[in-house]
C-alpha cells in the first residue's frame, strides 16, 4: 500500500514540482510563463484549445492541491501509469493526492484529436522535489500524456501516463 501512495504522490508531484536548474532552451522559455502549457506557434483549433484549457485547469488544480477539482474531473473509470510503470486507479490517485506548493513546467505540447469528444494532450515537463521532501523522488524529466473525454458536456480525465525521459541527479 505504501508503494501505491508513493507512486500516486509521484504522479501528482511530477505534474507540479518546482523546476530544475538545468533546462533546455524550450523549457527555460516555458518556465518564464505562468504554470500553463507553453504557447505554440501554430494556431489551435477550438477543439485543441479546449483540451489545452482543460489541461491547464488540471495543472492549476494540482498546484493548489485542489482535491475537489480532482474528484470532479477524474472520470469514474480513470486510471494512470506512474513513472514506475505500475498501473493505478482513480481512488489510488485521490488517496495519494498531496497538498499545495507543487509546480509544473510543461513544454513541447501536442494535441491529438480522437474524435469529437476525446483527445490526448501530450507534453514534456521538468520538475524537482524540494530538498525537504527528497526521499527517492521520481525522475525530473518526463513525458506526460492525458486522455480527455467529454461526458455530459464536461471534459474528464480518463487516463494519464508518465514516462521518464532522463534519469539523473537532481
Amino acid at each position: 500500500m505504501k508503494s501505491i501512495h508513493c507512486a500516486c504522490a509521484a504522479m501528482l508531484l511530477s505534474f507540479c514540482l518546482p523546476a530544475a536548474t538545468a533546462r533546455t532552451s524550450a523549457a527555460a522559455k516555458a518556465a518564464e510563463k505562468p504554470p500553463q502549457i507553453a504557447e505554440t506557434s501554430q494556431k489551435l483549433t477550438p477543439f485543441e484549445q479546449a483540451l489545452v484549457d482543460a489541461e491547464n485547469g488540471f495543472i492549476a488544480a494540482a498546484e493548489k492541491g485542489d482535491l475537489a477539482y480532482m474528484k470532479r474531473t477524474l472520470a469514474d473509470d480513470y486510471s494512470f501509469v506512474g513513472f514506475d510503470g505500475q498501473a493505478y486507479e482513480r481512488q489510488d490517485m485521490l488517496d495519494g493526492f498531496g497538498g499545495a506548493g507543487v509546480k509544473l513546467e510543461p513544454y513541447n505540447l501536442q494535441v491529438i484529436p480522437m474524435g469529437d469528444d476525446a483527445g490526448i494532450v501530450s507534453y514534456d515537463l521538468i520538475f524537482r522535489v524540494p530538498a525537504s521532501e527528497d526521499e527517492g523522488p521520481p525522475p525530473r524529466y518526463q513525458h506526460w500524456s492525458t486522455v480527455w473525454v467529454k461526458r455530459d458536456g464536461q471534459w474528464k480525465i480518463k487516463f494519464q501516463q508518465t514516462t521518464p525521459t532522463h534519469w539523473g541527479d537532481w
